[in-house]
């Protein structure tokens, strides 16, 4: 498994939170499971008292988000680094994947599981995945959704750096929203041309007489 890979865990955990809605939906020890995914030996180790912790780490990669996402850089992996300091991780080699044609197995890194507890585990998780996608593709690659009042955190994967949304759903909202507003400017815009053509016709008429 790329270490990259981990970074899911950070979106994952940021975007159970929509702030500008007022939800959240990281309320129970079941909505804590369920972000480990097939990871069921790390989800099982979920406390009530992990709720609390999770939240606060979220709101921690958040604000590495909201700084890459506004163009402060150094602050992005200032922040990373002491999500990294806090809850480091214990890399492992392991080949639990298909072997190679000559038999031997798949090596790869993997990060070990044996935290203090499963905030630890996921936090130590998500900071390294997301550090890893950061060093490997740029921090401008970290990014919140651009369609309002949606700003859920996203991973820029696109070969120009070209992504503003989190989903293509966000991004047909967002298109279809900015044609009708260009719509109401030119039907605004329309409108202020005939008006400005009767008075000028108007003016005319005047003096003529």
């Amino acid at each position: 498994m790329e270490l990259a890979h981990y970074s899911d865990y950070a979106v994952r955990l940021v975007n159970t939170e929509e702030p500008a809605r007022n939800k959240d939906s990281l309320t129970s020890v079941d909505a804590v499971r369920a972000l480990f995914g097939a990871s069921v030996q790390m989800a099982r180790r979920v406390t009530d008292t992990d709720v609390t912790r999770f939240r606060n780490v979220r709101g921690r990669l958040r604000t590495v988000f909201e700084a890459a996402d506004g163009g402060d850089h150094a602050l992005a992996v200032d922040l990373l680094n002491s999500l990294l300091m806090e809850f480091p991780v214990s890399p492992q080699i392991s080949g639990h994947d298909s072997p190679s044609p000559d038999g031997s197995p798949h090596w790869h890194i993997h990060l070990a599981d044996h935290p203090s507890n499963a905030s630890a585990g996921y936090a130590a998780i998500a900071s390294m995945g997301l550090a890893f996608h950061l060093t490997e593709h740029g921090a401008d690659r970290l990014g919140l959704c651009q369609a309002a009042p949606c700003r859920n955190a996203y991973l820029d994967t696109s070969t120009n750096r070209s992504r503003r949304y989190c989903s293509d759903r966000c991004a047909t909202r967002a298109n279809v929203a900015a044609y009708r507003a260009r719509k109401r400017r030119e039907a605004e815009g329309s409108a202020q041309s005939g008006r400005s053509a009767d008075t000028a016709q108007d003016s005319r008429a005047l003096s003529e007489r």
